[in-house]
């Protein structure tokens, strides 16, 4: 590469870190006096104007400086792999503490590893809690607890535990309830969530007999149970200290923002759709949402005790990219490695 070629990219790396700093205009006197005092401001503005001529940073108005353009984190980031893998989380032994501790309570550890990243981030944090199709039952628990509603309670042998709340107009005396539950334990105990969902249930129910109506109401109810609990959810943390970021200075970018928090089904499935590396970034046009463009997304994939889920952080499009994208990936990785089977236990 040629000597100008590199400076041009240095250039455009200084206008992106100092507007995440600074969220102004960047100069190029700014540029000159604390990065290239060696350049002439003339050689700088040449750079600046090759920069927006490539749609990589733009100028708001006249006689501003530039801000990074969406293609322009986009080179940035590409630009920064390797220094990205190099920089690591160096906070891993408060996250496995957690692990640790909450080894049997899978929700809390999750609830406590979001919280962790929205400090460390100072964004949005997010987990999309696991994939429970993934994970084996360990039991099965049914509870009436009105006349037309049953409290259906899922435990995985991973600790996880699923609950979900079903309408359903029966007839069932509790001693018919607690009877179909443990043939239901003794016949789906051991096997995967997904297996029993697509395949077993079904088959279970095409040996029942009409007369049976009890059993075959009870086995559909089931199979709304395990659907329910089958789709991913995705958890926010309650902090709001992300709003105090200018980006955020009037009513309808907040409330833009909120909506863009409520797209869950479009957010999970751009995650599913997306997942490539170890970490992955959406942002602008990726999420097909003209009033979204403005915004960015950061996540990785991972697994507790073997069962996926994602977790990341949403934010302005302008967001310290190289450091976040570390923390996010290594959080993922940690999760992953100390929850193999046999790899966390209780400190004694």
């Amino acid at each position: 590469m040629k000597k100008n070629e590199i400076r041009i990219e240095q250039v455009l790396k200084y206008v992106v870190d100092e507007y995440v700093s600074s969220c102004e205009p960047i100069s190029s006197k700014l540029i000159r006096d604390k990065y290239l005092e060696n350049t002439s401001p003339a050689t700088i503005r040449i750079d600046l104007n090759k920069l927006e001529k490539a749609n990589l940073i733009y100028q708001p108005h006249t006689s501003a400086g530039r801000i990074p353009t969406i293609q322009g984190y986009r080179y940035y980031i590409e630009k920064s792999k390797n220094e990205i893998s190099k920089d690591h989380f160096d906070r891993a032994d408060i996250l496995r503490d957690i692990l640790i501790k909450y080894y049997k309570d899978t929700p809390l550890a999750l609830h406590y590893i979001m919280q962790l990243l929205a400090r460390e981030t100072d964004q949005l944090s997010f987990v999309a809690e696991p994939e429970v199709s993934y994970g084996y039952l360990e039991k099965l628990d049914v509870f009436q607890i009105s006349n037309n509603k049953l409290l259906f309670v899922v435990s995985l042998d991973s600790g996880l535990d699923k609950t979900v709340i079903l309408k359903c107009d029966h007839n069932m005396t509790p001693q018919q309830l607690k009877a179909i539950v443990r043939y239901m334990n003794d016949t789906l105990a051991g096997l995967r969530i997904f297996d029993i969902q697509n395949t077993i249930l079904e088959e279970l129910a095409e040996k029942v007999t009409e007369e049976n109506t009890i059993l075959k109401q009870f086995l559909e109810e089931l199979q709304n149970a395990f659907s329910e609990i089958s789709n991913y959810y995705i958890h926010f943390d309650g902090n709001i200290s992300f709003l105090e970021q200018p980006e955020f200075n009037d009513k309808k970018s907040i409330l833009t923002f909120l909506n863009f928090m409520q797209r869950q089904d479009h957010l999970i499935n751009l995650m599913q759709e997306r997942e490539s590396e170890q970490w992955n970034i959406l942002m602008g046009e990726d999420f097909a949402q003209a009033e979204f463009t403005n915004y960015a997304m950061i996540f990785a994939k991972y697994e507790i005790f073997g069962i996926p889920g994602y977790l990341g952080v949403l934010g302005p499009i302008r967001m310290n990219y190289a450091k976040n994208i570390a923390i996010i990936r290594d959080i993922a990785n940690i999760i992953t490695e100390s929850t193999k089977k046999g790899m966390v236990v209780p400190k004694k």
